[in-house]
């Protein structure tokens, strides 16, 4: 009985879980197709294909993000110098 009742679960967990996969394949499949007539239309360049315009996008994405982190580190460090003469000019204010 209880081997019956483990074959039954097992058939309804398959059912489950296709039915998940076939709607997480539908969805990405139409999330990709629109992704793609997107680039194809807006960023693309002539002639380019749209493989291409991801990688170009990526890349640019990517030296976007390092120079910004760069310019935060920047910031940072502008911040602490600025905090360090503030303290040095707070100690020498009494000096005089």
């Amino acid at each position: 009985m209880a081997e019956k009742f483990a074959d039954k679960l097992q058939k309804i967990e398959d059912g489950v879980v296709g039915t998940y996969k076939k709607i997480e394949n539908g969805v990405t499949g139409a999330y990709q197709k629109v992704e793609d007539k997107f680039i194809d239309t807006f960023v693309a360049k002539e002639g380019e294909t749209i493989e291409a315009a991801k990688e170009r996008m990526l890349k640019n994405q990517e030296t976007l993000d390092a120079k910004m982190k760069l310019d935060a580190e920047k910031r940072t460090q502008a911040h602490k110098e600025m905090i360090e003469k503030s303290i040095e000019a707070s100690k020498n204010a009494g000096k005089r």
